[in-house]
C-alpha cells in the first residue's frame, strides 16, 4: 500500500524566490513600462513571473529571464540569485535538470560573494533538490547538510525544520531508516514550537512513513495527529493522505472494520480533489476490505476500478500493486490460472520498474560526469580570464593609488588653509566679544549711575522742597482758595517724586542688583498686578540656587519688561503668566510669558516697523538663546525663550550716537567704526544710547 510522502521540495526550490502575490496581474503589467531600469524593476519582473507560474509557465520563464538580464546589466547580484531560484523551478518541472544544476551552482558562488548566509543556505538547498530529482541521494544530502548548517548558524528554526523534513525522505530512499527517523523527530520537535501547523502536519506524515510497519504504533500516532491538524486547517490534500495511510495501518493489522471508514473517506476525498493516484489506492484498499469479508464480487469490482485508473494513467508502481491484489482475490475464488496470470503481469512490471531505476541511476552518473566536465571547463576559462586581467588590475591599481595620493596632498593643503583661517576667525571673535561686552556694560553702568543720581540727587531735592513747603504752610495765613491751590501743588510734588522714583527704578532696579533676577522679576510682576492694569501671575522653578551673571540677569529682566509692556499696550489681556525655570543639569534657563489676549498673526511681525519685537529678538540672540513665538487671533500669545546661562556670545549691535543710528553688522564693522568706539568710552547720559540691540 502506498505511503503518501508530503515533502517541502517545491517550497525549497523557491527558497529564495518571491512569495506568490495576490496583486492583480494586469496592475503589475501596467507598472512595467513606467518602472525605471533599476533593482526595483528586477523585483517587479520576478513578481509578474510568480503570477504567471501556475497557469502559464512559458510566460513566467520569459519574465524571469528579463529579471536575470536586467540584474546582470546592473550587476545586481542579489537579483541574479533570485532569478536563478525562480527560473530553475521551471527547469525542474520540465526535467531539464542539467541546466538547473549549473545555474544553481552559479547562484551558490554569487551568494558567497554577497556574504549572506540565508541566501547561501537557500541556494544549497535548491541545488540539493535538483540532485534528489536526479535520484542522486548522496550528493543531495551533501548540499542539504550544508544548507542545514547555515540555517542553524542563522538561528532560523523554521527553515532548519523544513530541511530536516526533506532530508528524512532522502535518507529513507537510501534505506537509512534510523537517520531518517532522527531527522524526522528533529523536524517535528522544532515545528511543535513554531506557529506553522501545515508544516508540522507534513513532517508528522513523513515521519509516520519512515516508521513503516515495524513501528506501526508510532506511525499510527503520527498519522492521527497529522490528520487532526489538516482537518483543522482545511488542508484537503493532507487529510486524504493520512486517511489512506491510517487505512494502510489497519490493513497490515488485518483489521477489516478498522480500515473501511478510512478508505471510504479517502476515496470520496480523492474523487473530489480529482486525484487519480489517491483514488486507485483507496479502491485497492476497499478491495482488500471486501476480500477480508469474503465479499468477492465487490472485491473484484473495487480492484478492477483501481486497475483501470492505474493502467489508463500508466501508474506503473500502483498498477503492479493492483495486479498483486487481484491475484490474491482470484486465489481466494479458486481462479488459480487468473491469479497466476495476474502475478506474472505484476512481475513483468516490477522488472520494468527495476530497469527504469537502473537506467535513472546510469543517467544520473552520466549527467554527473558531464556536469563535472563542464564545471572543469568553466573553471579553466575563468582562470585564463583572471590571468589576462591581472595586468589590467595592476595598472588600474597604480592609477588609483596615484590619484589617491594627489587627492590626499590637495586635501592636506586645503586643511592647513582652513586651520589658519579658523585661527584668524577665533582672534576676531575674541575681539568681538570684548568690544560688545564693553558696550553692554557701558549701557547698564550708565543706567545705574543715572538711576542713582535721580534717586539720591533729584529725589532728595524734591523731598526737601516738599518738607520746606509743609513747614511754610504752618506759618502762613491763606485764604481758602490759596490753601486749596497750595494743597494741589503739594499733591503734584508727591506725584513727581513717585514718578521720578519709578523712572529710576525702571532704569536699574536696585532689587535686581541686591537680590538677583528671581526676586526682581517677582517684585516687578507684583507691582503690575497691584496696578490693576492686568493680572500677572509669576512662577519660578529652580531659581533659588541659580548662579546667573549680572549682565545676563539685566538682559533677561529687560526682555520680560518689553514682553509685558507689549502685552499691556497691544494684547488687551486680562491674565498674564510669567514663568522662569532653571535646569541645573543642562544649565538652561527657560523664560515663558503667556497671555489670554487678542493674539495676532505672527507673520505680521516681519512687516512691523516697531522696535519692541526686534529689541527682544536681538537681546535673545545676544545671550545666544532660542525664542519660540506661538500666537493666533483670539487665542492669546505665548513666548518661550531658552538660554544657556554658561554660553552667551554677543554678535552685533545697533546704537544711537548723537541722535544718529549706527548699524554694526558683525564685530568687524564695530572695530572699524571710530565713532562707535569713542561712544563706548565717552557716553555720559542715558539718552545717548536709545536702544541697544544685539543681533
Amino acid at each position: 500500500m502506498k505511503k503518501l510522502v508530503l515533502v517541502f521540495l517545491i517550497g525549497l526550490i523557491g527558497f529564495a524566490t518571491l512569495a506568490q502575490t495576490a496583486i492583480n496581474k494586469d496592475s503589475l503589467l501596467r507598472l512595467l513600462p513606467k518602472a525605471k531600469e533599476d533593482s526595483a524593476k528586477v523585483l517587479l519582473y520576478l513578481e509578474v513571473g510568480n503570477v504567471y507560474e501556475l497557469n502559464n509557465p512559458q510566460m513566467a520563464a520569459k519574465y524571469y529571464r528579463l529579471a536575470g538580464q536586467l540584474s546582470k546589466k546592473l550587476n545586481y547580484k542579489r537579483g541574479i540569485v533570485k532569478y536563478i531560484s525562480n527560473y530553475t523551478a521551471l527547469l525542474d518541472q520540465k526535467a531539464q535538470f542539467d541546466s538547473s544544476l549549473l545555474l544553481n551552482k552559479q547562484a551558490i558562488e554569487l551568494a558567497k560573494s554577497l556574504d549572506d548566509k540565508l541566501a547561501l543556505a537557500k541556494c544549497y538547498a535548491n541545488t540539493g533538490n535538483v540532485y534528489q530529482y536526479l535520484n542522486d541521494g548522496e550528493n543531495a544530502l551533501q548540499y542539504y547538510e550544508t544548507a542545514k548548517k547555515y540555517f542553524e548558524e542563522i538561528g532560523n528554526k523554521q527553515l532548519v525544520a523544513r530541511i530536516c523534513d526533506v532530508m528524512q525522505n532522502c535518507y529513507r530512499k537510501l534505506n537509512q531508516i534510523e537517520k531518517a527517523l532522527q531527522l524526522g523527530r528533529e523536524a517535528v520537535s522544532i515545528l511543535r514550537k513554531e506557529d506553522d501547523a501545515i508544516a508540522l502536519g507534513m513532517a508528522l506524515t513523513n515521519l509516520g512513513n519512515n516508521y513503516e510497519t515495524a513501528h506501526s504504533d508510532s506511525a499510527f500516532a503520527c498519522y492521527n495527529e497529522a490528520l487532526a491538524i489538516f482537518k483543522k486547517q482545511n488542508h484537503s490534500r493532507g487529510v486524504e493522505s493520512n486517511l489512506l495511510n491510517i487505512g494502510n495501518i489497519y490493513l497490515h493489522r488485518y483489521n477489516a472494520d478498522g480500515m473501511k471508514p478510512y478508505y471510504e473517506k479517502g476515496l470520496a476525498l480523492a474523487q473530489q480533489l480529482e486525484d487519480p493516484e489517491g483514488e486507485t489506492i483507496a479502491n485497492r484498499g476497499m478491495a482488500h476490505y471486501f476480500l477480508y469479508k469474503k465479499n468477492f464480487v465487490e472485491a473484484i469490482k473495487s480492484i478492477n476500478k483501481a486497475l483501470f485508473i492505474s493502467d489508463s494513467l500508466d501508474l506503473k508502481y500502483e498498477h503492479q500493486k493492483n495486479l498483486k491484489s487481484l491475484s490474491a482475490i482470484l486465489y481466494a475464488t479458486n481462479n488459480i490460472i487468473g491469479a497466476e496470470k495476474a502475478l506474472d503481469s505484476a512481475g513483468f512490471i516490477e522488472d520494468q520498474l527495476n530497469g527504469d531505476e537502473v537506467t535513472l541511476k546510469t543517467l544520473a552518473i552520466s549527467k554527473k560526469f558531464e556536469t563535472e566536465k563542464k564545471e572543469a571547463q568553466i573553471k579553466l576559462q575563468a582562470a585564463e580570464i583572471r590571468q589576462k586581467s591581472l595586468l589590467n588590475y595592476f595598472l588600474i591599481a597604480g592609477a588609483v593609488a596615484f590619484l589617491a595620493i594627489s587627492l590626499l596632498t590637495y586635501r592636506n593643503y586645503k586643511h592647513r588653509q582652513k586651520l589658519q583661517q579658523a585661527k584668524i576667525d577665533e582672534l576676531e571673535t575674541e575681539k568681538q566679544l570684548t568690544a560688545t561686552e564693553a558696550v553692554l556694560k557701558g549701557e547698564e553702568q550708565e543706567r545705574t549711575r543715572l538711576a542713582k543720581d535721580l534717586h539720591d540727587g533729584l529725589g532728595g531735592m524734591l523731598s526737601g522742597i516738599k518738607f520746606s513747603l509743609n513747614t511754610v504752610k504752618e506759618n502762613l495765613i491763606m485764604t481758602p482758595d490759596n490753601a486749596h491751590a497750595f494743597e494741589r501743588s503739594i499733591d503734584m510734588l508727591d506725584s513727581s517724586i513717585k514718578e521720578m522714583r519709578r523712572v529710576a527704578h525702571n532704569m536699574m532696579p536696585e532689587i535686581l542688583v541686591k537680590y538677583g533676577l528671581d526676586t526682581a522679576l517677582k517684585e516687578f510682576c507684583t507691582e503690575i498686578d497691584r496696578s490693576g492694569v492686568v493680572h500677572v501671575n509669576y512662577q519660578s522653578v529652580g531659581m533659588q540656587q541659580a548662579e546667573i551673571a549680572q549682565i545676563t540677569s539685566v538682559t533677561i529682566y529687560r526682555i520680560v519688561q518689553e514682553l509685558l509692556n507689549n502685552t499691556i499696550k497691544h494684547a488687551n489681556a486680562k491674565n498674564v503668566v510669567v514663568q522662569l525655570h532653571q535646569s541645573a543639569q543642562e544649565k538652561l534657563l527657560a523664560v515663558t510669558v503667556e497671555d489670554d489676549g487678542n493674539g495676532f498673526d505672527a507673520d505680521l511681525l516681519k512687516q512691523s516697523g516697531g522696535m519692541g519685537w526686534p529689541n527682544i529678538q536681538n537681546r535673545v540672540e545676544f545671550l545666544k538663546g532660542r525664542i519660540d513665538l506661538q500666537s493666533s487671533e483670539g487665542k492669546g500669545t505665548s513666548v518661550m525663550i531658552e538660554i544657556n546661562i554658561q554660553e552667551q556670545v554677543m554678535k552685533t549691535g545697533i546704537f544711537v550716537v548723537d541722535d544718529h543710528y549706527m548699524v554694526i553688522e558683525g564685530i568687524r564693522s564695530l572695530l572699524q567704526n571710530e565713532k562707535a568706539i569713542d561712544w563706548i568710552g565717552h557716553a555720559t547720559n542715558a539718552e545717548s544710547c536709545l536702544g541697544f540691540l544685539t543681533a
